[in-house]
């Protein structure tokens, strides 16, 4: 099992899977995203590759490609049979690369938002929210070293998530996504999130799927907590309020989100990124890393900051 002080010390992340498969070539449809590459084994070689090209870009933990493998996307694209299926094949997978790079790294269950992403909203059936978390945590559990809650949007939806892992005793990276203006969708603090910390199976606290400016707004709070913190900044260009994903036709064509969402072309470049990380870094974050937008090219070049770090 994962020495809780994992992240005390500086470490590398992976970056973004799903708008990595797509540079790749994967052609999804719907709203499947990366979650079309575990359903086709045709794509299963290149999901392998691509968490082969983050380790060996630097990258000390893997993140399973089971974003877009929750029950809800599944059902708008019907093809919620699959769900048992996929959810294990993207571990299995994530093994494969680990044990094919032949480097000690470690497998983050990626365990997402089960309602709409980057929204508080989780309905009115907060009994459901909890089965499709234990349900989606139930397969992945098997082969992973921690679950990584992917994206959430309220201390409520952490606290519902952490209860459904609790059977499975895997400790959790805790990753919240946080609007421009430093706060989650719920309109919580990073402070009122991490005074949730009650089970003492957290691995630390990190921003998931945010640009870097907003990090920057909540870098005070991060700088008072007790607990090891840092980010998976993407490089979308805007996240509208109120976003939803109810059809395939907002992605277009090809599914990708960036079609609505757009992407930041400056903090593409491999130097701007590694400008934001290291500011961060130097400020105090531990745990360092990308998600959308944010390929092996980024984590290679914040790699380095392991030798600086040390």
């Amino acid at each position: 099992m994962i020495d809780k002080t994992f992240f005390q010390t500086l470490r590398i992340l992976d970056g973004g899977m799903g708008q990595e498969l797509l540079s790749k070539g994967l052609k999804p449809t719907g709203t499947l995203w990366s979650a079309y590459a575990l359903m086709y084994e045709e794509y299963h070689q290149m999901v392998i590759d691509t968490h082969i090209d983050f380790i060996n870009a630097g990258a000390e933990v893997i993140t399973t490609s089971t974003f877009t493998a929750r029950k809800g996307r599944l059902e708008q694209n019907n093809c919620l049979e699959v769900f048992e299926k996929i959810n294990k094949t993207a571990v299995e997978l994530a093994q494969r690369a680990r044990d094919i790079a032949k480097k000690d790294v470690l497998i983050a269950g990626s365990l997402p938002n089960q309602k709409q992403t980057y929204s508080a909203d989780l309905g009115e059936d907060l009994d459901e929210i909890k089965e499709r978390f234990s349900s989606q945590a139930k397969y992945i559990k098997n082969g992973i070293d921690f679950f990584f809650l992917d994206v959430m949007g309220s201390g409520l939806e952490c606290d519902i998530a952490l209860e459904s892992i609790a059977p499975f005793n895997l400790p959790a990276l805790i990753g919240v996504h946080l609007k421009e203006n430093g706060k989650l969708p719920s309109e919580e603090s990073i402070t009122d999130i991490a005074a949730r910390d009650q089970q003492n199976n957290w691995l630390g606290l990190i921003v998931a799927c945010a640009s870097p400016n907003a990090y920057e707004m909540a870098q005070n709070e991060f700088n008072n907590l007790n607990i090891p913190y840092g980010f998976k900044l993407n490089a979308f260009d805007k996240i509208p309020e109120n976003y939803v994903v109810s059809s395939a036709k907002k992605w277009g064509e090809g599914g990708n989100p960036s079609l609505i969402l757009g992407i930041n072309e400056e903090l593409k470049k491999t130097e701007i990124f590694y400008q934001y990380v290291e500011k961060f870094m130097h400020n105090g974050a531990t745990i360092l890393g990308g998600c959308c937008e944010i390929g092996p090219e980024h984590i290679r070049v914040i790699s380095q900051l392991k030798k600086v770090g040390s």
